[in-house]
């Protein structure tokens, strides 16, 4: 092994060990605040593409858990900014954490994946942009992912919360 390459290798476990740090503490942030509430609710975590990424699950229908999302996500998006800036307090560095609750996240991911799909057919057959409603940063993300993946290209216009998804032809 070269020094390049063990300074690198060291580099990813730094960087694996710190998204794991933030996700222990977010994790222990959320086990209060579910206690507080009185919800039940399982906490898992992960490291995915280089953020510390946490769920909250239920056994159950997951009901209760549907207070914590709230109307189109809003308390969820709330709680991930709360949630944050209390990984933030204990580590002193911006996190990126992403939180999910009752799968709501992975099912919109899978919805917006196919919304950026279908406004890229439309883009490249009619060889006009398409603008898409506004939407939070999240949901941009993943529909300009999904237009990248189309072979095409997407640009985001507007001023929060306004701000919207415009994909180019080709």
């Amino acid at each position: 092994m070269t020094e390049g390459t063990t300074s690198a290798a060291a580099e990813g476990a730094d960087t694996l060990t710190r998204l794991e740090q933030e996700g222990e503490i977010a994790a222990d942030y959320l086990e209060g605040l579910l206690d507080i509430a009185d919800l039940d609710g399982d906490i898992d975590m992960d490291v995915e593409a280089d953020r510390a990424s946490v769920s909250i699950i239920s056994d159950s229908s997951g009901r209760d858990l549907q207070k914590l999302v709230g109307r189109d996500g809003e308390v969820l998006e709330a709680l991930q900014e709360l949630t944050r800036l209390a990984v933030h307090r204990e580590t002193g560095d911006r996190s990126r954490l992403m939180l999910d609750i009752a799968e709501y996240r992975a099912k919109k991911r899978t919805e917006l994946s196919e919304l950026g799909a279908k406004a890229a057919a439309e883009a490249r057959s009619s060889g006009e942009p398409v603008k898409l409603d506004p939407m939070t940063p999240f949901e941009r993300k993943v529909v300009h992912d999904a237009v990248k993946a189309a072979g095409l290209s997407s640009e985001s216009e507007g001023e929060e919360p306004q701000r919207f998804v415009v994909v180019l032809p080709a």
